[in-house]
Parts: C-alpha cells; sequence; structure tokens
C-alpha cells in the first residue's frame, strides 16, 4: 500500500505539471492580448478611423480562439485539487478555496457575461458600451489571475491562518494578510506583466510575418506601434517586479534563492552568478566544486536580496546542516520538533477516541495562541509541523540544475525582450522596420522564446518549491489523495492526449486566421 501510494504521489504531481504547463500556454497571451484589444479599440472610439476597428476584431479574433481553448484546461487544474490532492483540500480547503471562490464567482463570471459582448456586440450596442464590455472583459481576465495567484503566493508563504485542531484544518484568520502578503502582491504584478510582455511579442511576431510577406503593411505597422510600447512598458516593470521577487525569496524561501544560485557555502557579500555550468550532482558539495566554470558579478546577490553588498546570504549547506554564528537551525533540529507536533496531534485523536478529556484539553491548551502555553509550542513546534513529516534533510534541497538554468533562461531572455521591443520601436518609428528582415525574423523568434521563458517562470516558482505543497507546513508526499496510481497514471495519458490535440488546433486554427488576415474593407 505505501509503495503503491508513493506511486500515486509521483503520478499524480506529474498529472498537474502537465495540465499546468498546458494551461500556461493559453493564459498569458489571453492576459496580454485583452488589454492590447482594449486599446486598439480605445483608439478606435477616440478617432472614429474604421481601421482601428478593424485592426481591433482580427487581434479580438485571435484572443477568442485562445480564451476558449484555456478555459477548458484551467477548468481541469481546478478540479484535480479534489481529486488527486484531497488531502491537501482538506487540510487548507478554508483558506486555499476562498480565493478560488472568489475567481470563480467574481471574475470568470465578468468575463463571461462581458465577452459576449465584446465578440458579438459589434454594431448592435453603442460604441461606448461596446468599448466599455472589451475593457471589462480585459479586467476580469486579469481579476482572474489575481485570484488564482493569490492562492499560489499563499501556498510559498502561509500567513492569515490559524491550525484549528479539533477540525485538522487550517482555517483564515485574516482575508487581508492572505490578499496582500508581499508573495501575492508581487508575484501578481510580476507574472501579469510579464504576460503582457508574451502578449506584446506575439503581436509584433505576427506583423512580422505580414511585413515579411508584404501583406497588410499599414495594419502592421500600426499594430507594432502600439504592442511595442505597451511591451517595452511592462517588459521594464517586469525586470522591477523580478528583482523585488528576488528580494522577497531571500527572506521567505532561502533554500528556493540558494538553489537557484547553486550557492552551497553562505557567504558575506555573495556573488551573483550571471552564467555558468555546473558539475553533476555526485561532484558538488561546496561552491568549490560546483561549477565547471561561471562568470560571477562581486557582491551583487547580496545587494540584490538584503540590499545590502555585504549581507550573508545562506547557502544549500548552512540551511540543511545549521550555522548557528547566523541563527539557523539544523533540519535535522526541525525534522524532530515537526515530529514532536505530530505525536501531539496523534495524542489528540486518541484521546478523542477513548474520551479523555483532560488529555484533549492540555492539548488544546498547547495549539491555542492566545495562550504563554499555545504562543511558544505553535512557535517553536508547530511552525515546522511539515518537517515531521520528511525522512531526511536532504529532501528539502530542491532540483538545483533545473532551478539554476531555467532562472537564467527567464532572465536572460527578459533582459532581451526589453532590447528587442526597443529596436522594433525606434525602427518602426523612422519608418524602417520593413526593409529590416533581420529585426522582422527576430521578432519572430522572440515569440517562441517568449513561451519557454514564461514557462521557465513557473518552474522556478514552483520547483523551487519543493519539497512543499504548503511551505514548512505540508509536504507534496503527504498531500495527495489515497487512490489507485493506475487511475492517476491512465487519466495522466488521457490529459496529455487531450491537451496536445487542443494546443495542435489552437496553433491550426491561429495561423490559418493569420493566414486569412483582417476583415477586408
Amino acid at each position: 500500500m505505501l509503495s503503491d501510494y508513493l506511486q500515486t504521489v509521483d503520478w499524480s504531481r506529474a498529472q498537474f505539471a502537465m495540465t499546468a504547463i498546458y494551461h500556461w500556454l493559453f493564459v498569458p497571451l489571453t492576459l496580454g492580448l485583452s488589454i492590447v484589444c482594449a486599446i486598439m479599440e480605445t483608439i478606435y472610439y477616440r478617432t472614429g478611423d474604421p481601421f482601428w476597428k478593424r485592426t481591433a476584431k482580427f487581434w479580438m479574433r485571435l484572443f477568442g480562439i485562445n480564451f476558449a481553448i484555456g478555459v477548458a484546461t484551467g477548468l481541469i487544474l481546478e478540479f484535480e485539487f479534489g481529486t488527486n490532492w484531497s488531502n491537501y483540500s482538506h487540510f487548507v480547503g478554508d483558506i486555499f478555496g476562498a480565493p478560488l471562490a472568489i475567481e470563480g464567482i467574481l471574475a470568470f463570471f465578468l468575463e463571461s457575461t462581458f465577452v459576449a459582448v465584446m465578440f458579438f456586440g459589434w454594431n448592435r450596442v453603442s460604441r461606448g458600451f461596446h468599448l466599455s464590455a472589451t475593457w471589462l472583459t480585459a479586467v476580469g481576465a486579469n481579476l482572474s489571475a489575481l485570484w488564482i495567484l493569490v492562492a499560489n503566493s499563499w501556498m510559498q508563504y502561509p500567513v492569515g491562518c490559524t491550525f484549528n485542531i479539533d477540525t485538522v484544518r487550517n482555517e483564515m484568520t485574516s482575508f487581508w494578510d492572505v490578499l496582500l502578503s508581499p508573495v501575492a502582491v508581487n508575484k501578481f504584478t510580476h507574472t501579469v506583466t510579464s504576460s503582457f510582455v508574451l502578449a506584446a511579442l506575439f503581436v509584433c511576431a505576427v506583423c512580422a510575418w505580414y511585413l515579411l510577406r508584404g501583406r497588410e503593411q499599414k495594419m502592421a505597422r500600426k499594430s507594432i506601434a502600439v504592442a511595442s510600447v505597451f511591451g517595452l512598458v511592462f517588459a521594464l516593470i517586469t525586470a522591477f517586479t523580478g528583482d523585488r521577487s528576488g528580494a522577497i525569496v531571500a527572506r521567505v524561501q532561502p533554500m528556493k534563492l540558494a538553489a537557484l544560485e547553486a550557492l552551497y557555502d553562505g557567504e558575506e557579500g555573495a556573488a551573483l552568478t550571471a552564467v555558468g555550468i555546473l558539475r553533476p550532482e555526485a561532484e558538488r558539495s561546496n561552491n568549490e566544486d560546483a561549477f565547471y566554470f561561471k562568470i560571477a558579478i562581486p557582491k551583487m546577490l547580496s545587494l540584490m536580496s538584503f540590499r545590502d553588498a555585504d549581507a550573508f546570504v545562506p547557502g544549500i549547506n548552512d540551511l540543511v546542516n545549521g550555522n548557528p554564528q547566523y541563527g539557523i537551525m539544523p533540519t535535522i533540529e526541525k525534522i524532530e520538533r515537526g515530529r514532536v507536533a505530530i505525536a501531539e496531534l496523534e495524542r489528540f485523536k486518541q484521546a478523542r477516541e477513548t474520551g479523555d478529556e483532560a488529555t484533549l484539553d492540555e492539548i488544546r491548551a498547547k495549539f491555542d495562541p492566545d495562550t504563554p502555553e499555545g504562543a511558544v509550542f505553535l512557535k517553536e513546534y508547530f511552525a515546522y509541523f511539515g518537517y515531521g513529516y520528511l525522512d531526511s534533510p536532504a529532501q528539502t534541497v530542491p532540483n538545483v540544475p533545473l532551478l539554476f538554468y531555467s532562472f537564467r533562461l527567464m532572465v536572460g531572455a527578459g533582459c532581451l525582450f526589453i532590447l528587442v521591443l526597443a529596436a522594433a520601436w525606434w525602427f518602426n518609428r523612422r519608418d524602417t522596420l520593413e526593409r529590416k528582415r533581420w529585426m522582422l525574423w527576430v521578432l519572430l523568434l522572440c515569440m517562441p522564446l517568449a513561451y519557454l521563458a514564461s514557462q521557465a517562470g513557473w518552474i522556478v516558482a514552483e520547483v523551487g518549491r519543493q519539497p512543499w505543497a504548503i511551505q514548512d507546513l505540508m509536504p507534496v508526499g503527504v498531500a495527495a489523495s489515497r487512490i489507485a496510481s493506475g487511475s492517476v497514471a491512465t487519466t495522466f495519458f488521457i490529459f496529455l492526449v487531450l491537451f496536445t490535440a487542443l494546443l495542435v488546433a489552437e496553433i491550426s486554427i491561429l495561423c490559418k486566421q493569420i493566414k486569412i488576415g483582417p476583415e477586408k474593407e
């Protein structure tokens, strides 16, 4: 039974990762292209020029294709929490379910209500009402992302909650702490602005194809004029929020930061590795053995992480083995403390079965944050509750090479996009873009790179959190449902075939519509 459960965990992780990867192929374009469409329709509303109506309708057509398929994958993703991760859902459903419910009631309702007017309301409602519907669809799409990202951020940084020992559940104590935590605010701004950049590059790439083919040149140049400015502004904002993300991660998820940098031994004035090639895991035990070669910027990691060039940045070995000089507790001690908390829960369960009220009251006091005893127990033991389920300290180290290279792909691509969008705007403004075929090919190639960078960003966020489903409170290994591994494996392959078919269908339909082009005047 144990071996089958471990297989269930692995298959559940694979299924959820696969679903999330496919879903995230559709979401960024939905978020960004909805805003681009709204901007173009706003220009039409202000100028009354039929050209802008024709242009806006063309991009709306591409938005609609992507939106419809993205919704299908998103619904399956949410259902998996109940089917494959029921232990997780029971443990934190009171908190995690709240933003998902708001997303369904408010944001998704807003999208689904006004998207019909956006697509079918031309010449049926006034120009002002139609413009409002387009903007509300865009706002609804981004509000939907807000609530999903709030839920995800709570998994990275659980705040605004308390543990109810009678129900064995974490329960929300402050909705605003959950909504406005620094992780949630920054994750939303970074994710959404990076999605805007992807959408801008998508528009520029499609327009570059038209210019290379000598088609729809006015529409292409005008669309690039809008998309390049839109993308450049938000690429700069994305860079700012990315820097802020690093500072937040350094404080709330130090192991993730150490893995991103392949930093094994902590340092004061730690250098930031710009590029490098890692050695195999068996050869890595300290900073000297971590790389075949690297190019590093002195003291930059300390400066970016703690805004102090001489600050100490803990490494993987410090976090696993402890570092008394800097007050870092060894992981083995966290495991022991977590097992004390688990043992108290087991005692509580046995006392309830035997009706031992004295023991029940004693243990309730330990889990009551309003009592002196409870304040100490929750801080000293329950704070490490999730560690009690781990077998060894080594389990707290995520996949270092995957994180190291994914992070550099994301950051490197982001820097490139700033340069490319600025160049596209400049050449387009000087009416020379269509003559610079090399630049048009660069714009075309940046579109798939934008999708790779977007996926790399989610790898950094989610793989960096491993082994935790909820940081420090619940490892992935105990979050899964106790169902047969075969059923999860079967649905994995069903979803893989289904999502691949949907992706192929979307690409095929998008390419067909791009070849058709805007409606004829």
